[in-house]
């Protein structure tokens, strides 16, 4: 696959990015190399390779979802600095 003026082009136009004449001959040879370096890739024999789904052969161990006990509205408050009968009070951070 060739890398052209006119693919840079509309890889900029579709990225939303402008590139001057400079910047463009340093993109159409990095995409070029990473082309080539794809391609590369290919010409390896993988047959009977198995695809890696994860890097070891541990898996996750997660724990149960339980519904516990919380606390109330009481204790919740006992330890704020500023608060009412139902809410904790805050400091303004909002300025019209």
């Amino acid at each position: 696959m060739e890398v052209n003026d006119a693919m840079v082009d509309k890889l900029a136009n579709l990225a939303r990015l402008e590139f001057n004449d400079a910047e463009k001959e340093g993109i159409k040879n990095d995409l070029q190399r990473m082309i080539k370096f794809v391609e590369k890739l290919n010409e390896v024999d993988t047959t009977g390779v198995e695809p890696l789904l994860h890097m070891s052969e541990q898996v996750n161990v997660l724990r149960a979802d339980e519904v516990q006990g919380s606390i109330s509205r009481a204790e919740g408050l006992q330890n704020a600095p500023a608060h009412d009968e139902q809410f904790f009070k805050v400091p303004k951070v909002i300025k019209k």
